[in-house]
């Protein structure tokens, strides 16, 4: 990856964008004078939005001389991806609990975010933040019934064959399904088969034929035995994709296993398969973040709210936002980069603006779902594995990582909370709509004091079923659910949602370019390689809008790159056979049926 990093400080420091006021009905943004190369026409850039997509945008635009204003709603920068403080929870001067929205998963296969993180400096780490990535070792699958729990080393997969044929493939797919999966001899066959045959599809069929497929149907889930289905058509998918099964794509679904496995085999990637912050994830990388774009000049606003896009002769003319105190402002800025999430975006683009660009109206199509986390203090350490759990059996569709164990360089009791938290074991809660088996009821009809105990007791009815109490109630301080969630046992809301992948949803995703010549869009719903919600995805699409600007304004500054996913050289024959065989009708010749 070294040749394609872009290093280099390309540009001075730029100050915040000017702004003007709706005359009688708006105030004006606080804004300084530009100074020096960002007194040129065409430089002043508004990001809408101060998640991952929003950070990467102003990076790569900072550093290229811009000048850049981030405006972001919530009062606190970094999005999904940031974490938060515990109120109330700090005593004797240590810092808060540290909460988030979900845990940090960083994949070996993320190419562009880490290509940031190596950017971002970091006191005593010669490659930034990216020194704070931390691997794990095994991943568990946690059954529940008395049945084993699946304990997986990422060396599983055995010496990777050096050349790739569709043989070597196939052999080392089998073999990694039957160190973890234990499965009869015929399904692990299966869908080993299955993947060969993605491996080896060509884009036409991917896009038009696999995008429409449920990933359960491609793997034949519904012919297959129970433990089949929980455990390679929902459960791998859980840990690798985040995302459910029932409902994705296989396009989207198997390009990332594709990824996962390609990382596995040592091919492409950054790094290993799973890895982990060594700290709080603003600690490790928000707060250096956002202190380095300061450094470039950049100026944030949070507790800024997008209400409308102004357009006037096919151009975005100002922006009105609700500030921190209410007030309505008006921001002016020769470019806007609409960097929210899906479901807080379209809400800004009014009709004029959905005319102008008919992609902007067919994401009102894209949906989202939650996926939410939640945060156990525990009074002891509880490194459960060196690793995140799949707790595949529950109705909740939960998975876990015990993370003091990674935080290397602190001591929990010492520099956290009331000085009695010693782990944190932090909790992703995937399906919202099914009954529990505490309560008997859905979480979204759960309060929040009942979703804390529902998800605590189907942990332990997966870890504790053996006789060995892995987590005991004695141990368990306290607990924090994300503040984006707000229930009642009645209604429920969720600010914070993740944008999901049922079949055909990658036709409604936008580009980052729209037809409006100064708006761009970045965001994990944007059509980028990846194809997933992820901080990946992210950070790709906001490379993709800042490229789209450079271009649109005819700037000869360097462009970002913008890394796909790995594939394999050897396979490439293949995958132009099947491009063949799709054109005329036929299945991948390794399509069994």
């Amino acid at each position: 990856m070294a040749d394609r990093t872009r290093r280099g400080f390309i540009g001075g420091a730029a100050a915040v964008t000017a702004t003007a006021a709706l005359a009688g009905k708006a105030h004006a943004a606080p804004h300084a004078a530009p100074s020096g190369a960002a007194k040129k026409a065409g430089r002043r850039v508004a990001v809408l939005g101060g998640g991952v997509a929003g950070l990467t945008a102003a990076h790569e635009l900072a550093e290229r001389g811009f000048e850049v204003t981030v405006y972001e709603r919530k009062s606190a920068l970094g999005g999904k991806a940031r974490s938060m403080d515990v109120p109330g929870s700090a005593k004797g001067g240590r810092k808060p609990l540290p909460g988030e929205h979900g845990f940090r998963f960083i994949p070996g296969f993320y190419r562009n975010l880490p290509d940031t993180l190596r950017r971002i400096p970091f006191k005593g780490n010669a490659n930034g933040c990216h020194d704070n990535l931390v691997p794990s070792s095994e991943v568990m699958l946690a059954r529940t019934g008395g049945r084993e729990d699946l304990r997986i080393p990422f060396g599983a997969i055995g010496s990777p064959p050096p050349v790739l044929t569709p043989d070597a493939l196939l052999r080392a797919l089998t073999a990694f399904c039957e160190t973890f999966s234990r499965l009869r001899a015929h399904e692990i066959a299966y869908f080993a088969n299955r993947l060969l045959v993605w491996f080896t599809s060509g884009e036409r069929r991917r896009l038009e034929s696999w995008e429409r497929v449920p990933w359960l149907e491609f793997t034949g889930a519904a012919r297959m035995s129970a433990d089949y289905r929980q455990l390679l058509a929902i459960g791998i998918t859980r840990n690798i994709v985040a995302t459910k099964a029932e409902v994705a794509s296989t396009r989207t679904v198997a390009t990332c296993v594709e990824a996962f496995l390609y990382n596995a085999l040592g091919r492409g990637a950054d790094g290993e398969p799973d890895r982990v912050l060594d700290a709080p994830t603003n600690e490790a990388w928000i707060d250096p973040w956002t202190d380095r774009l300061r450094a470039l000049g950049v100026v944030f606003h949070t507790g800024w709210s997008v209400t409308d896009l102004r357009l006037e002769g096919g151009r975005i003319t100002e922006a009105v936002l609700e500030d921190a105190g209410g007030a309505r402002q008006a921001v002016t800025a020769d470019h806007f980069v609409s960097a929210m999430p899906v479901e807080h975006a379209r809400r800004t683009w009014n009709e004029q603006v959905r005319a102008a660009d008919p992609q902007l109206a067919r994401c009102d199509r894209l949906q989202t779902d939650w996926m939410t986390g939640i945060q156990f203090y525990l009074t002891e350490p509880t490194p459960i594995i060196h690793g995140h759990i799949n707790h595949i059996d529950t109705p909740w569709s939960i998975t876990s990582v015990s993370q003091a164990q990674y935080w290397r360089g602190r001591d929990f009791r010492a520099d956290y909370g009331d000085g009695t938290v010693a782990d944190c074991l932090s909790v992703d809660v995937s399906e919202w709509d099914r009954p529990g088996i505490l309560y008997g009821k859905p979480a979204k009809r759960c309060t929040r004091e009942e979703v804390a105990r529902e998800v605590w007791a189907q942990m332990k009815a997966g870890l504790n079923d053996t006789g060995r109490p892995v987590l005991r109630d004695a141990t368990l301080h306290s607990w924090f659910l994300d503040p984006a969630v707000e229930l009642d046992g009645t209604r429920a809301s969720n600010d914070e949602q993740l944008f999901i992948h049922p079949t055909g949803t990658w036709y409604d995703r936008p580009q980052a370019r729209t037809a409006i010549p100064n708006l761009f869009l970045a965001g994990d719903y944007v059509a980028v390689d990846i194809d997933l919600a992820t901080m990946e995805g992210a950070n790709a699409a906001a490379r993709a809008a800042v490229n789209a600007l450079l271009d649109e304004t005819g700037s000869r500054a360097e462009r970002c790159a913008v890394i796909p996913l790995y594939r394999a050289p050897e396979l490439e024959p293949f995958r132009r056979q099947d491009e063949l065989r799709h054109r005329l009708g036929l299945r991948n010749v390794f399509d069994l049926g």
